[in-house]
């Protein structure tokens, strides 16, 4: 490392960054500074201006005001190529790879000044020098759609490192790892660090600001509330700073009780879009005031498993009945009308309508019947009440209930399918991911209500990555691999290792790949 590394000076300085969308500060008037060779992590609730700062660092969004230096010197980033010609690039939460072509293409995508017929093999021996050089073990002749979601990560990051990046944004980066792929992404990012590199990770976790971070900078309502080193503070703290409240990491619950089935699944099969097996002979039941959590990582059938349940998609052989009575390819109206919720996996294209208002999103599930409606008329001033009450029952941040949904953060628009669907549920809930992108203290009013559902009598259906969500939230826990049940466990009890090897095809105490 060089003097002016060693001196302490900045790669990154943000200074005054503001900007703002259609009733939302997103961010107003934010410092940050990114030293050479470190890892900053960045926390903030939902809409607290975190992913809007990274996306204007990486070329995304433009700033209405403030100035960037990298390098000490004042640049003007107007879009993903600038960024990347000054070594900045980003790993978004849905990554940005295009499944019909191989990892190689996958690389090279977009690069300006690659030969007009490409030395292909050459590429693949670059590639496969980064891989061994940081661990990152990929095919290069590999399609991406053949890949686990661990394995797209890594062709993420190596497609940032064949462009020498040197500022590594990673947006949210263990949301759909293993806990045995979310330590080899840590050891890959020490490496990168270990050669000057330096990294901004978003996170909602407190165990990864921990373990991977130097520093950390905590916003709120788009202005920076503390920055601190990672050494110097700890988890209760750093949520606390998030939210401006104390945060439970505990959750009560009445011991586990269950009643009759309300869900059963008896050797379902499914197929995918591309017509290949996406469900293979799965079986399981759920009880009143029962909590089943899904484990497994991201494309391994979950998805098409809710679809099944809640008529999305027809199940090619197999049954399913709800409290009792087969529903079996009937159509989502029929069971929505038997008292299913459902809280899917893409928020954006299922969950909500971007272009109707966060009240009539709420509405959405009952305006059928009163009080929304009567004699067929919509009651707007009700369906206003309604909205109104679950916008602060759920702390959705919106300017007002009038507005469009598609104008808040990520985050936000989760929160008002929650609202929905909760407040909607009479026998089951089947929850996709539900605190996926959310903030520590909502993540806890999640499962706080989940629990709250199965207390209610009513039986829950959660499927999730996150093994402490389940293990701390559910009573049973079934894990996923490619399509099958690899196991059904008490929660109370169950090893993370063990659940995060079933995650990864492997059965406990073999090697082989069930």
């Amino acid at each position: 490392m060089n003097e002016q590394h060693e001196s302490g000076s900045f790669l990154v300085e943000m200074r005054g960054i503001s900007k703002s969308f259609p009733g939302v500060q997103a961010s107003d008037g934010i410092d940050l500074r990114l030293r050479y060779g470190e890892v900053l992590a960045l926390l903030g609730e939902n809409g607290a201006g975190k992913s809007t700062l990274m996306n204007i660092l990486s070329g995304l969004y433009r700033p209405d005001s403030g100035e960037i230096l990298v390098g000490g010197r004042h640049v003007t980033i107007s879009g993903p190529r600038d960024a990347a010609a000054l070594g900045i690039g980003m790993v978004h939460q849905n990554f940005m790879l295009v499944d019909t072509m191989t990892v190689t293409e996958n690389v090279v995508l977009g690069i300006r000044d690659l030969a007009f017929i490409p030395d292909m093999a050459e590429i693949k021996r670059g590639i496969l020098e980064l891989s061994e050089r940081y661990n990152l073990k990929v095919e290069p002749d590999a399609f991406i759609w053949q890949l686990s979601v661990g394995e797209q990560q890594r062709v993420e990051i190596l497609k940032l490192l064949y462009r020498n990046a040197e500022i590594l944004i990673l947006d949210e980066p263990t949301a759909v790892l293993t806990p045995q792929e979310a330590q080899e992404l840590n050891h890959v990012v020490k490496r990168m660090k270990g050669e000057g590199k330096s990294a901004v990770f978003i996170t909602h976790k407190m165990e990864e600001v921990m373990s991977f971070s130097d520093r950390v900078m905590v916003l709120r309502k788009g202005k920076v509330v503390a920055g601190k080193d990672t050494k110097d503070t700890n988890p209760r703290d750093l949520a606390k700073l998030m939210v401006g409240r104390e945060v439970l990491f505990q959750l009560d619950r009445k011991p586990f009780a269950p009643g009759s089935t309300v869900l059963e699944l008896r050797d379902v099969c499914a197929r995918d879009e591309r017509g290949l097996p996406a469900l293979s002979g799965v079986s399981f039941m759920i009880r009143a005031g029962e909590i089943l959590g899904i484990a497994g990582v991201a494309g391994n059938g979950q998805r098409e498993l809710s679809e099944v349940i809640t008529g999305l998609r027809k199940a090619s052989s197999g049954s399913i009945s709800i409290n009792c009575v087969d529903f079996t390819g009937k159509s989502p109206l029929e069971i929505i009308r038997s008292g299913v919720s459902h809280i899917p996996q893409d928020r954006i294209a299922v969950g909500a309508v971007g272009d109707m208002s966060v009240a009539n999103n709420i509405a959405m599930k009952g305006y059928r019947s009163k009080p929304l409606s009567f004699a067929g008329m919509l009651r707007p001033r009700k369906i206003l009440e309604l909205a109104r009450k679950m916008i602060d029952s759920f702390r959705i941040s919106t300017p007002s209930p009038e507005t469009r949904v598609k104008f808040l953060s990520g985050g936000n628009i989760q929160k008002t399918i929650l609202a929905r669907e909760i407040e909607s549920c009479e026998a089951l809930l089947i929850a996709v991911y539900p605190s996926r992108g959310l903030d520590i203290g909502a993540t806890e009013a999640v499962r706080k209500e989940l629990i709250a559902q199965r207390e209610s009598g009513r039986a829950v259906l959660l499927i999730s990555e996150d093994i402490d969500e389940l293990v701390t939230t559910c009573d049973t826990i079934a894990v996923f691999f490619e399509g099958r049940v690899m196991g059904i466990m008490p929660a109370a009890g169950a090893e993370i290792e063990e659940i995060g090897l079933l995650m990864a095809g492997v059965k406990p105490g073999t090697e082989a790949s069930a």
